[in-house]
């Protein structure tokens, strides 16, 4: 069920938040072995807090529709008294002393967390591929990716092992996560949400976000993420014809053909309900997309210097993040500054697009979701890196610190799921709800769910 019909049963005392975390503690018990979402599960304290929040619930004291809400939470991300272990070796045994703002702020909405999900390594990759904590594993085919660098959130909210849950997104480890296993994902503006308390990869393109089942769900999670209530949100038509960008560059080149057609169906599903599409062009992005690596490489380097981590202890990373350290070492200031440069260019470019439109349209991913331990994949006659392909759609929204939401939109032959991506401007992130919404609620792509035997 939505957020919203759980939270009407629990105000009621039809649905008791204590019931309703057993059910979920039972699924996992369940589904988790088979999928690996969960790398800490905090059955004893999510029973407590659940006792608690019906207990006050009882007494008349409602909190707002997150109140007894089971939800999962990244580990990368502080829990007061509870091991956040980043999916590291490294922190296996590191229990902060307190709680993540963003935690904080969802516990004091009435919150329960069940436990901290699944994740690559430092959030450092987007395949959940760990071998720390094991293989995460896709809900809808468990030889397939869940994607990342929050797989085991997006696993855990379509496959039902929580209501809704928490991840991070430095290069589209929400979004890409949430299209490759038929779920939403929304990655707000730059600085909207806080970041302290949370492990970070690099700090200038961090964000943290929502990964739920529907729009309303996810939004529900993000006010609450940004020390509201989480109160109900409105559901008004908009005063005016949005418009939606359409860029004829870049973001629908080299696509698996399902995924250029469910997304086309996207677009002229938003047309037949009003919206007007616009197409524009960006040239700069894709030297941006380029330009984002070496931004990355040298900020995740500097922090795990700082940290004591590296190369103090290179020997206990995976493979795949201790090479990218290695090559981080090697950036040179001139290189950051350079790169920063052509984001900075390809950043006004993007801003001027605000005076045409209301968002831009975009897949979320060029592929449906590859097969654990594939590392290069043909799309069009051409061959890529799966790192590569999965984060090259994504990733500007993070340069432009714009926020950006991905939402099932269809699924291949073989059952697996695709994403659209909306990317608005800061400050109208009202326009970007409306147009989710407003797809959503002309579609039933959010209503699928992976079977289990």
């Amino acid at each position: 069920m939505p957020i919203e019909r759980l939270a009407a049963l629990v105000r009621a005392k039809r649905l008791s938040p204590v019931e309703l975390v057993r059910v979920f503690l039972e699924r996992i018990e369940r589904l988790n072995p088979r999928l690996n979402a969960y790398i800490t599960v905090m059955a004893e304290s999510a029973l407590a807090d659940a006792r608690a929040a019906e207990r006050e619930i009882v007494r008349g004291k409602w909190r707002g529709p997150l109140d007894g809400i089971p939800i999962a939470v990244k580990d990368n991300i502080w829990t007061r008294g509870v091991r956040t272990t980043a999916g590291t070796k490294i922190l296996s045994n590191f229990v902060p002393e307190q709680d993540a703002t963003v935690v904080a702020r969802l516990r004091a909405a009435g919150a329960v967390v069940i436990g901290k999900t699944h994740l690559h390594e430092f959030a450092y990759g987007v395949t959940s591929n760990n071998v720390h904590f094991g293989q995460a594993r896709n809900p809808y085919d468990p030889a397939r990716i869940p994607g990342g660098s929050s797989g085991g959130s997006a696993i855990a909210v379509a496959a039902g092992l929580c209501a809704v849950a928490v991840g991070t997104d430095t290069g589209g480890s929400i979004r890409i996560p949430a299209a490759l296993c038929g779920v939403t994902g929304f990655k707000p503006t730059f600085g909207a949400v806080p970041m302290d308390g949370i492990v970070p990869l690099c700090a200038s393109l961090d964000h943290c976000g929502p990964i739920a089942r529907t729009v309303n769900d996810a939004r529900l999670l993000y006010e609450a993420m940004r020390g509201g209530r989480g109160a109900r949100t409105a559901h008004a038509r908009p005063a005016r014809r949005l418009r939606l960008g359409w860029p004829e560059n870049y973001f629908f080149e080299r696509l698996a053909p399902e995924v250029k057609s469910a997304v086309d169906a996207a677009v002229r599903a938003l047309e037949k309900r009003g919206v007007r599409i616009t197409p524009l062009k960006l040239p700069q992005v894709a030297a941006a997309n380029r330009a984002s690596l070496p931004i990355a490489l040298a900020e995740a380097y500097q922090y795990h210097r700082e940290a004591g981590y590296f190369p103090a202890r290179a020997a206990d990373y995976s493979e795949d993040v201790r090479a990218r350290l290695e090559w981080g070492a090697a950036i040179t200031a001139a290189d950051y500054l350079d790169a920063r440069g052509v984001v900075g260019r390809a950043t006004q470019e993007f801003l001027e697009c605000a005076q045409r439109v209301d968002a831009l349209v975009a897949p979320t991913v060029p592929v449906p979701a590859p097969r654990i331990g594939e590392e290069r994949i043909r799309i069009m006659g051409e061959e890529e890196e799966v790192r590569g392909a999965l984060l090259r759609l994504c990733r500007p929204a993070n340069l432009w610190g714009a926020p950006a939401i991905s939402i099932p939109c269809g699924a291949t032959t073989e059952g697996l799921p695709i994403g659209v991506q909306l990317i608005g401007f800061e400050g109208r992130e009202a326009a970007l709800w409306q147009l989710a919404e407003l797809y959503e609620s002309a579609t039933e792509w959010h209503d699928r769910r992976p079977e289990f035997d």
